[in-house]
């Protein structure tokens, strides 16, 4: 969650204090916004709140996906196969269904 007060920069802020950014950043794995012209442009993330960030919206989609094709299901190991792989690039055995 954004917080107003403390996550909305200037791009000018940014450029001219990038080493506090970068510890804000690490310390609160929170986004900060940019702004330019007193407008958000950007938003800069540390990599494992991007990371954390991409997980949740793969997995959002993945349900979504699921939800849209009903009586489509699949077996939810062979989901979170998927998702591994996706993922991290490997994937792990999927039992077969009884």
């Amino acid at each position: 969650m954004i917080d107003v007060a403390d996550d909305i920069h200037s791009l000018t802020s940014f450029k001219r204090q990038t080493t506090k950014f970068v510890r804000l950043l690490k310390r609160t794995h929170r986004p900060v916004v940019l702004t330019v012209e007193g407008k958000a442009r950007f938003v800069v993330f540390s990599a494992e709140a991007y990371e954390k960030w991409k997980d949740r919206i793969e997995t959002v989609e993945a349900v979504n996906e699921a939800l849209a094709e009903p009586g489509q299901g699949r077996p939810a190991a062979q989901v979170h196969s998927e998702l591994r792989k996706k993922r991290f690039g490997v994937s792990s055995p999927v039992s077969k269904a009884r």
